[in-house]
């Protein structure tokens, strides 16, 4: 690896392109073409991304924003196009839209990878909108695998340097450069190309983390879509010719300037070496249950401790965690909406006193029964929720941002305190889903996922079909491209889809 050594630079300075960042990130992109073979782990992995993306896409079909971008993505039918999780067999839509319904689809439920470092991310957003520029332009399944393990790559190494949610910055800036540069080495690019693309990205997708904060409500669901979306037009312009600001990043009146860190900013962004193969994808890691990736530990640690603690008798709970989870998704946000029974799903999704009250009374976690309005609501619930509190703690944040992926540490230390004094404690460092946790995910676990999330929906004939596929992703035609979206039972998702109210389009 490579650490490029990122700063603001005055207009004076007239940074040659090819000291910018975009630049760097460009040429990481459009230049491992002499790499024949992809990274055989890296390859398997990417194919269990595929899967998982599918999973939790099949399981949102009927959930009203995935419905909603479903329908506004059909009324843009394209030749060739490319496919829309749930729409009628043969459909085709132009690329954007189709990774604008795909992205709110696989994003929805919250339930699929992640990789978290200097900031968040959740990598395989990246793959709806490569999935839909493979189909629409002819490529096949091997352009496609090299586009994502490129994109994983960029996301991971910006998700490294670059920390946006310090200055409430959403984590979709990165997600549009990574999105760029997989389209620009899927398709094999010029390094300009993809350059002037970046910049294009990331300056159309930053926006603040509101999507994330108080009263969460569907954008957070659409947002990493309109990255996906915004990266194909990118992509699309600068591939006519057309540029972009810059430098992007260095730039006086840039992202790092009046975004980031301001005037002063410097950062470090690790990147692979001419040759170095793109294995990225190894250090992310996906989700067992249907929660911010913080709560994953949480919601083990609370299964594990459940037989434990008579939860009638319960004082008070505190989760000594992470800077991050304490901030985002514990009380130290300040968001009263986090312990208010009426709040959405996507408020509860980044509640962990919520998230972890649940899991101790029911000792599991399901992505629909676990935000029912009817069980939020419950009083027993609602009074154990009130009494659990997160702070924290700075050996977890140091865990937390521990150099060593194997010791990098995203759960936290439960002290429960019963009415009479009595005190329980327990911890857990990482989700038992975790590549370090006690049950890591493998193929058979992200089958098993897939199996589950889409029992009823597909048969299972179509989940064999579609996961014989998926295993040969590498061996793929633009025709089997196709293969890649489940079959389902239209009929239930098209009588759900008249009910919604209609738009422009």
């Amino acid at each position: 690896m490579i650490d490029h050594q990122v700063r603001v630079h005055p207009s004076t300075d007239r940074l040659p392109r090819e000291e910018q960042l975009a630049w760097k990130l460009a040429t990481v992109a459009t230049g491992n073409q002499e790499v024949a073979e992809p990274h055989p782990g890296a390859a398997a992995m990417a194919v269990n991304r595929v899967i998982d993306n599918a999973s939790v896409a099949v399981a949102s079909l009927r959930r009203r924003p995935v419905a909603v971008a479903r329908a506004q993505a059909v009324t843009h039918r394209a030749t060739p196009g490319a496919s829309v999780f749930g729409a009628e067999p043969g459909t085709r839509v132009s690329p954007e839209w189709a990774a604008w319904a795909n992205g709110t689809a696989v994003r929805e439920l919250d339930f699929h990878d992640t990789y978290l470092a200097a900031d968040y991310s959740h990598p395989g957003d990246n793959i709806p909108p490569l999935l839909a520029v493979a189909q629409h332009t002819g490529r096949s399944g091997a352009d496609l695998l090299r586009g994502v393990l490129a994109a994983y790559e960029i996301h991971v190494a910006l998700v490294k340097g670059i920390c946006l949610h310090a200055h409430r910055i959403d984590h979709v800036a990165h997600l549009s450069a990574a999105t760029v540069c997989g389209l620009g080495a899927m398709l094999r690019l010029p390094t300009g190309t993809v350059y002037q693309a970046v910049g294009q990205a990331v300056h159309t997708t930053t926006a603040t983390r509101q999507s994330r904060k108080g009263e969460i409500s569907s954008w957070k669901a659409f947002a990493p879509a309109f990255a996906g979306k915004a990266a194909i037009e990118a992509v699309d312009r600068a591939m006519r010719g057309e540029g972009a600001p810059s430098p992007i990043y260095e730039g006086e009146d840039g992202f790092l300037a009046w975004m980031l860190d301001g005037p002063r900013a410097s950062y470090s962004v690790a990147l692979p070496e001419p040759g170095e193969a793109r294995r990225a994808i190894l250090d992310t890691y996906t989700k067992e249950h249907s929660a911010e990736y913080q709560a994953q530990a949480i919601i083990d640690l609370a299964r594990r401790l459940r037989e434990k603690i008579p939860l009638d008798r319960v004082r008070s709970i505190v989760l000594h965690t992470s800077h991050h989870t304490h901030n985002v998704i514990g009380s130290g946000a300040n968001d009263p909406q986090k312990y208010d029974p009426a709040a959405s799903r996507e408020t509860l999704d980044h509640s962990v006193p919520y998230i972890f009250a649940v899991a101790l009374e029911d000792g599991t976690w399901h992505h629909e029964r676990s935000y029912a309005p009817e069980r939020a609501r419950r009083p027993e619930t609602v009074e154990l929720w009130k009494r659990i509190s997160t702070v924290e703690d700075a050996e977890w944040t140091r865990r937390y941002h521990d150099p060593d992926p194997g010791r990098r540490a995203f759960g936290g230390r439960a002290v429960i305190t019963l009415d009479d004094g009595t005190v329980i404690e327990d911890e857990l460092a990482v989700a038992d889903a975790h590549p370090a946790g006690a049950r890591p995910f493998d193929r058979a676990g992200y089958t098993g996922k897939f199996r589950t999330l889409t029992e009823g929906i597909v048969t299972p004939a179509a989940q064999d079909a579609f996961l014989d596929a998926v295993g040969r992703l590498a061996e793929l035609d633009t025709a089997g491209l196709a293969d890649l979206f489940p079959a389902v039972d239209t009929s239930m998702v098209a009588a759900y889809d008249a009910e919604l109210p209609k738009g422009l389009f």
